[in-house]
């Protein structure tokens, strides 16, 4: 298995760049050294979840030094976050539409593959940014707050106005109540599917909300499942092949001339998108690594072994799929493709019936680990300041969970489920989705070669994981494709997409999203405060529950003088035992920590 880490650069240790562990020890308890490059002001800060101390520009949401969320993500749960969100219902439901795509066998395991490389070129984008930033979770919204900091709040305002709006998971719960009713054979009506879909949808959200501990043993339980599923079809498929099922009397006729077909272009990228959708997942663990001891080893470990394990375990069911079903049958169908293999191979409808029951725990799995992964993301917009009310985004009482982005997602769930016609609105709604993400997790790979020349010019040592370049060229080619992938016209013409009306509308209103994003920052952060005279600063809030946050507050232009200078970076008074904005009362209380303290830089180097 060693082998899986030789996509990257080992680690690195360099004369003056590490910080002992009694240094490391004792950061919490003293003064936070800055660095500066021109106006970015980067300060020290360390977490408790046994990574070292960390520069991180003062902009970024506050370090929680002990996370309220606890330390519960051990291997096991790195492994099964990661894999539950990537076994969804991919590998049962893509492959007719891959091969049909590609137009043969041999070029359908080769998008598998491919989709393996991409996969460890972008999870090794993601690595290298957490080695930067250790002590925060929330993946995406972290790595983008610091390498875009300048114009300050403008990508964590866009970022987190995409990640709470359209943060709905309808989609999948529709799923997971299609299959429910496959178990009994009921053909159900609209109203019966979306009731059933609120009810799973609220049950995944139930079972998180209480207790974090409980919501990640669940997690891995039914990434077991998962597994043992996969492992199950993939050793059928392996009897197949050998001739022992005498349903199937030629197994490997799939395979001879096995590239035999055509493939048109729209059909290849179509093929590539679904190949990136069954994937996708690889990277939810960096959602809470502050609940990671040692996280970096950790996810460095256990985030290739869960990608190369479900790699395997997907080539090996698209084998058991080709030796079972004929070429033909498999392109055309309407069905998934397991459920064809197991018609197959045991012809049973009580079987095919034990399968949709497996497919429909998949997708519930799949539901919650998605809520504990986006959960931490929609909590880590919030902590930034730029959503109003911090406390309800970042606050875990009473139950230790954060309850404010259960709550956005459980709501904004339902309402796509209920309101949207089933047809052109949901599709079009469920599309939207895709375009803003895809943009930012363009600009994310732009950024780490911005993170890394921008930590050189200070002096700062490497991180303890360094991506290969071929591998993150990869990842921003990836993403380039994804954003140009979509105005791609389908094979009928512009209006023969999923929806009735011009196929790449969706595209443009996530462009239209993102422009008006930053309409309303500059709006908000500029223009008005010049007219009304007054400035926006950040301030840190601490609450109750050990969770702190930033607030953004209005300063007049007369007191900004007074302020910037009471005031460090960060928005915490300078000096011990000085005052900080509280969010348990709205007053002030002193604040427990040491002001900022301007660093020469072979100190810093000692530091780090």
């Amino acid at each position: 298995m060693s082998s899986s880490f030789n996509w990257r650069r080992p680690f690195r240790r360099e004369a003056g760049g590490e910080v002992d562990a009694q240094q490391g020890a004792d950061i919490s308890d003293t003064a936070s050294a800055t660095v500066s490059d021109g106006t970015l002001q980067y300060t020290l800060e360390k977490g408790g979840n046994d990574s070292l101390p960390s520069y991180q520009e003062a902009s970024g949401a506050p370090v929680e030094r002990d996370s309220p969320l606890g330390y519960q993500v051990g291997s096991i749960t790195i492994i099964f976050l990661n894999v539950s969100k990537m076994i969804g219902t991919g590998v049962y439901s893509t492959p007719s539409a891959i091969l049909k795509g590609t137009g043969s066998v041999g070029l359908s395991m080769i998008y598998w593959t491919i989709g393996f490389i991409v996969s460890i070129a972008s999870l090794s984008v993601y690595l290298e940014f957490a080695s930067y930033f250790p002590n925060r979770s929330g993946s995406e919204v972290v790595y983008l707050e610091q390498a875009y900091p300048r114009p300050r709040w403008l990508f964590p305002t866009a970022f987190a106005f995409q990640s709470v709006a359209l943060s709905f998971s309808s989609a999948n719960a529709i799923v997971l109540a299609q299959y429910l009713f496959r178990i009994n054979g009921h053909q159900p009506t609209p109203w019966e599917l979306k009731g059933v879909a609120v009810a799973g949808y609220t049950v995944a959200v139930l079972l998180v909300a209480f207790n974090t501990k409980l919501s990640y043993w669940f997690s891995n339980g039914i990434g077991i499942v998962k597994l043992l599923t996969l492992i199950f079809i993939a050793i059928t498929g392996l009897v197949v092949l050998g001739g022992n099922v005498s349903r199937v009397p030629d197994p490997k006729a799939n395979f001879v001339n096995s590239f035999e077909g055509t493939a048109t272009a729209y059909g290849l990228t179509n093929a590539m998108y679904r190949i990136i959708f069954s994937y996708a997942g690889f990277e939810n663990a960096f959602n809470v690594v502050n609940e990671v001891k040692n996280p970096i080893k950790q996810l460095k470990r256990n985030g290739f072994a869960a990608l190369i394990i479900v790699a395997i375990l997907y080539i090996l069911a698209n084998i058991a799929y080709f030796a079972a079903v004929p070429k033909a049958e498999l392109a055309a169908a309407q069905q998934i493709a397991a459920s064809l293999f197991f018609t197959r191979v045991f012809g049973s409808s009580n079987a095919v019936r034990g399968l949709n029951f497996l497919i429909a725990l998949s997708s519930f799995g799949n539901l919650v680990a998605v809520l504990l992964g986006t959960s931490r993301l929609i909590r880590e917009c919030g902590r930034q300041g730029v959503l109003p009310f911090p406390r309800f985004w970042a606050s875990t009482r009473p139950f230790g969970t954060p309850l404010g982005p259960y709550a956005v997602k459980w709501g904004l769930t339902l309402v796509m489920i209920l309101a949207p016609p089933a047809g052109d609105a949901f599709n079009f709604i469920t599309d939207l989705q895709v375009y803003p993400s895809a943009f930012f997790q363009l600009v994310m790979g732009v950024g780490l070669y911005i993170v890394r020349a921008r930590r050189r010019r200070m002096g700062l040592p490497r991180g303890a994981f360094r991506a290969w370049d071929p591998m993150v060229i990869l990842n921003i080619l990836l993403n380039v494709y994804l954003v140009v992938l979509p105005w791609y016209p389908p094979a009928g013409g512009a209006y023969a997409g999923d929806v009735s009306f011009w196929y790449a509308t969706y595209v443009v209103a996530g462009i239209g999203i993102l422009l008006a994003c930053g309409a309303y920052y500059f709006a908000w952060i500029y223009i008005i405060p010049k007219l009304r005279g007054y400035r926006i600063r950040q301030e840190v809030l601490r609450f109750e529950d050990g969770a702190s946050s930033h607030r953004l507050i209005k300063v007049p232009v007369a007191e900004l003088a007074e302020w910037d200078a009471t005031h460090d970076a960060v928005g915490r008074t300078v000096g011990e035992g000085a005052e900080v904005g509280s969010a348990s009362d709205g007053k002030q209380e002193k604040q427990q920590e040491a002001g900022v303290v301007a660093a020469d830089p072979e100190k810093r180097n000692a530091g780090l």
